[in-house]
């Protein structure tokens, strides 16, 4: 596995597998990799020549409150993590190298922002889609690997290329979880030892809403509440949010129809954490996914 650290070694590389008709698969990071980051690079793997990952804590991606400067990191774990899951290029840029300069020109999100979490965080698919964009013009990848724990960043991101023309295919993977069902999270250290316990009740909750979904429910401020409660009585802890909305748009539906996403946060003493369910209606059917 190669360590680069520096924009032009990475363009120079990318360079040669181009000229040698190499595809590339992207796994975009910010680091202390779990193994939600590790079954995308597996992924990356199976369908590329080249897997490059990069990991980078993005500052324009966290509000004036949020957890950037303490934000997990662990670079020699990281390293030897990413090679064994197969990675050929881990990119390790600082944020000087990325952001040599107070940036000219950065990216809007219009849509699919104003649910969810990008109610609470003002600006930071903004950041997202500024970074990723960078990231992408970069890698110049074949394929760019993402999460779907993290649902709405997928949606933006599918709308980011799907907008701007990026060449670049977009796969989306099914979030890794615990033993427990709890969703895996570089922010998962954060919790006590009693918030662990209980974390599991979010993926719980959601569930819950699937097989109402799938008993005939259709009222989604029923089951949205139907969530709440559980949240609210099994976590022991503070219910940022209970949704159920069209996805990928994440509008609001009365009734289910489509494909519909079930998300929530949690707030923890230190911790938010968030989960959800995607989940594709066929007909009459539910097909359930992660």
């Amino acid at each position: 596995m190669n360590i680069i650290r520096t924009v032009a070694d990475l363009k120079k590389e990318v360079r040669y597998f181009q000229l040698d008709n190499q595809s590339i698969g992207f796994v975009p990071t910010m680091g202390f990799l779990h193994e939600g980051h590790l079954t995308l690079a597996r992924e990356a793997r199976k369908e590329n020549d080249v897997v490059i990952m990069s990991i980078f804590v993005n500052p324009l991606q966290f509000g004036p409150n949020e957890d950037f400067e303490r934000y997990p990191r662990d670079e020699e774990r990281d390293m030897a993590l990413a090679k064994e899951a197969g990675v050929d290029i881990l990119f390790l840029p600082s944020v000087e190298e990325m952001y040599p300069d107070e940036p000219s020109v950065t990216l809007t999100v219009h849509k699919r922002t104003n649910a969810l979490c990008g109610l609470s965080r003002v600006g930071h698919f903004d950041g997202v889609a500024t970074v990723v964009m960078k990231l992408f013009h970069l890698t110049e990848a074949d394929r760019a690997y993402f999460g779907k724990k993290d649902a709405q960043q997928l949606a933006v991101i599918h709308g980011l290329v799907d907008s701007l023309n990026v060449p670049i295919e977009i796969v989306g993977v099914d979030t890794v979880r615990e033993p427990d069902g709890l969703a895996k999270s570089s922010r998962n250290v954060y919790l006590l030892p009693e918030e662990r316990e209980k974390a599991p009740a979010i993926y719980k909750a959601l569930q819950l809403v699937a097989a109402s979904i799938e008993a005939g429910e259709t009222n989604t401020g029923h089951l949205k509440q139907q969530a709440r409660s559980m949240l609210e009585e099994q976590t022991g802890a503070e219910v940022d949010y209970v949704e159920i909305l069209s996805y990928p748009e994440l509008t609001a539906v009365d009734s289910i129809s489509g494909t519909i996403i079930a998300a929530a946060a949690v707030k923890y003493k230190n911790a938010r954490l968030i989960d959800n369910v995607i989940l594709p209606m066929k007909g009459s059917t539910l097909c359930f996914a992660q």
